[in-house]
């Protein structure tokens, strides 16, 4: 159990990073993905050829990679009345924060992971939540995830350990997290092959990758890729 580990892989830039960062860590690494009605699926069809790359970049790494799962969570985007999950233009909420946030999806998506975490002897639980450059998502701070794991380890009498490799790093930095950790052919298959754009564009391609250029997802990736490329200058 203690070498075992389940990524939260949603098939973006750093959930991909989160799992290139357990599979060069762990003995035995499996991943689940979560279909809440998001207006980005598309991302749910990215992960099995990320998956499948990251196998192949290193015969340690397709020994690691273990079986993949995907839980219907159809409910929380019914519940939920946000630019995510509805046909709405991408803007603030009264309260400040962005109408992109999903209440409780972060807090769901990690119950429901320890739980299977709990099924399949895995100890270690990732996410790739971030407070550096995140958007203002109150439930990617560093505080729920601490009061999260004591909550989930006391309701389900286990030892889980929430890792987040992302929590205190931008977005340029988490381009050089994954060349430190599959150097230069890492980088260029997820900026290829992972999947960012709120709208679910995958018919425009940018240096940093797909997407519809505009979205703050978007936007974020490609500021963090514009600082990424001009450290390497």
């Amino acid at each position: 159990m203690s070498n075992t580990a389940l990524v939260l892989f949603s098939g973006g830039q750093d959930s991909a990073t989160c799992l290139a960062w357990a599979l060069s860590r762990f003995e035995h690494v499996e991943t689940v993905g979560f279909s809440y009605g998001q207006r980005h699926a598309i991302e749910l069809e990215c992960r099995s050829t990320l998956r499948s790359h990251m196998a192949e970049h290193s015969s340690t790494w397709e020994k690691r990679l273990g079986i993949d799962h995907t839980i219907d969570l159809a409910s929380l985007g019914a519940v939920s009345e946000t630019a995510l999950t509805r046909e709405a233009e991408i803007g603030f909420n009264e309260n400040g924060l962005p109408n992109t946030f999903v209440p409780g999806r972060n807090l769901i998506f990690l119950t429901f992971a320890a739980a299977l975490a709990y099924r399949r002897g895995a100890k270690h639980i990732i996410t790739g939540v971030c407070e550096t450059d995140y958007s203002g998502y109150p439930d990617c701070r560093d505080d729920t995830i601490k009061a999260l794991q004591v909550a989930l380890n006391l309701g389900m009498d286990k030892r889980f350990v929430l890792h987040t490799p992302l929590m205190w790093i931008d977005k340029a930095q988490t381009w050089e997290l994954a060349q430190s950790i599959g150097g230069k052919p890492l980088v260029e298959l997820i900026n290829r092959e992972s999947h960012s754009c709120y709208m679910g564009d995958r018919t425009h391609l940018h240096a940093w990758g797909y997407g519809c250029g505009t979205c703050p997802a978007c936007q974020l990736r490609a500021d963090g890729w514009q600082r990424f490329k001009e450290r390497q200058a």
